[in-house]
């Protein structure tokens, strides 16, 4: 007989997912607000793709022998049998938008940006949720221009650094192409076969072998820090794209390292891949990461599409907004004003003069569920509104309304006909 639930298990979310309070929303508005601000300087425009996708271009696009596809999807069967899952990234998604929406039409390159929830059922841990919000950058169609990547390094970059998440540092590296990859996987394997591996990685090893050196297993640390660097077995094309892409970052200031051992999870990635960390951090979480996917649209059934982007990570941002709160420069509070009322007839005559003070653009706050004086007073100064507003059946019937500085004290009445234009003037 199946266990039955305790009646609080339903205030706890599922595991992984949390809820956004309102104490932590002026971060997460300042969050959005610059990354719309960068957005808007490097010239890209915003993009929505559903939260569900269908599985396959998921599986095509991503890989099937990655974690994503193999153990971290939410899936989803419709009444009408289509397989669907939640998305658990955005770069695919907007891939199948470009294609479907007749994107390669317009001027190219697209540059597209996104901010939204993906979803992945992995272990949670800190700054990592199941449920998860992404924002990003994405450079797509035209051609595989370097300078293309060193721009949406240089776009994720200085939206972090905006947010005084610093000093930052850019691990960067290249995953070849089709022609060099092979002759490197083959390195690869001969290298790691026959050593003693975690289980995941004697699978990888056969499905997947450059998933290898992203093994967070301790006890492959050792075997991975020996293993054949990918930088020795690049093409020339890819070693000349590379060149270019660290130059350009190199003209702009920003600071990076070479980390060989990057590769990124997903299979749709060739040549850049990188992450930006925060060099003080020793949680080591990355903040933002990305990379060239020239084969994706193929991958997905369109024709050749070049594309470079990057996803940052909105859930590690805000932990560390927060612990910054003091120095990020946050949006004042709206003023407003507190609008109080004395018996039935002033609260139906305040709903009135509600619409009258937002027709004005004024902020205004009020209890109308309340009925007692002192308490509407005492929630105005909770609230720190500068003025409140008695209305009361006296004042319905003279037309007029009480004005009170909550600083002072001192109180006037005011013609009701004549309250907007005298609120507007001490508000200035």
């Amino acid at each position: 007989m199946p266990t039955k639930k305790k009646p609080t298990d339903l205030l706890i979310p599922p595991r992984g997912m949390h809820d956004i309070l309102p104490k932590e929303t002026p971060l997460w508005d300042k969050l959005i607000e610059t990354t719309r601000e960068i957005a808007d300087f490097y010239n890209f425009s915003r993009i929505e793709t559903p939260i569900a996708e269908r599985v396959e271009l998921f599986e095509r696009g991503v890989g099937e022998t990655t974690d994503i596809v193999e153990k971290e999807m939410y899936f989803l069967k419709t009444k009408g049998g289509d397989r669907l899952v939640l998305r658990p990234e955005m770069t695919a998604p907007v891939m199948r938008s470009y294609l479907q929406n007749g994107l390669h039409r317009l001027p190219q390159p697209q540059r597209l940006y996104y901010f939204g929830p993906a979803f992945r059922y992995e272990r949670p841990q800190a700054g990592r949720y199941r449920q998860f919000h992404q924002f990003g950058f994405e450079i797509v169609g035209g051609d595989s221009d370097p300078v293309y990547d060193a721009e949406i390094i240089a776009a994720s970059y200085r939206l972090i650094e905006s947010l005084k998440i610093k000093p930052l540092i850019i691990e960067i590296s290249s995953i070849g192409c089709r022609i060099c990859r092979p002759g490197y996987r083959k390195k690869l394997i001969d290298y790691y076969r026959g050593k003693e591996i975690c289980r995941d990685c004697a699978r990888r090893l056969k499905t997947n072998p450059l998933r290898l050196l992203d093994c967070k297993k301790e006890a492959c640390q050792p075997i991975k820090a020996d293993a054949p660097s990918i930088l020795d077995s690049l093409c020339s094309p890819c070693r000349s794209h590379l060149k270019q892409v660290l130059e350009s970052l190199e003209e702009m200031g920003l600071p990076y390292t070479l980390n060989p051992l990057l590769v990124r999870g997903l299979d749709y990635y060739n040549r850049t891949v990188f992450e930006i960390f925060v060099q003080e951090e020793v949680v080591g979480l990355a903040l933002a990461s990305g990379g060239r996917y020239d084969y994706l649209a193929e991958m997905i059934g369109g024709r050749p599409t070049p594309g470079v982007g990057v996803a940052g990570g909105a859930e590690r941002i805000i932990e560390l907004m927060m612990a910054r709160r003091d120095e990020i420069k946050l949006p004042k509070p709206r003023v407003k004003i507190f609008l109080v009322h004395i018996g039935d007839l002033a609260k139906k005559r305040s709903l009135a003069l509600i619409e009258e003070f937002r027709r004005s653009n004024i902020g205004v706050i009020s209890a109308l569920g309340k009925n007692s004086l002192s308490e509407q007073l005492e929630t105005a100064n909770k609230v720190g509104s500068p003025l409140a507003l008695i209305l009361g059946q006296r004042e319905v019937y003279e037309e007029s309304i009480i004005l009170r500085d909550m600083q002072t004290g001192v109180q006037e009445s005011v013609p009701l006909k004549k309250v907007v234009e005298e609120v507007k003037k001490r508000l200035k």
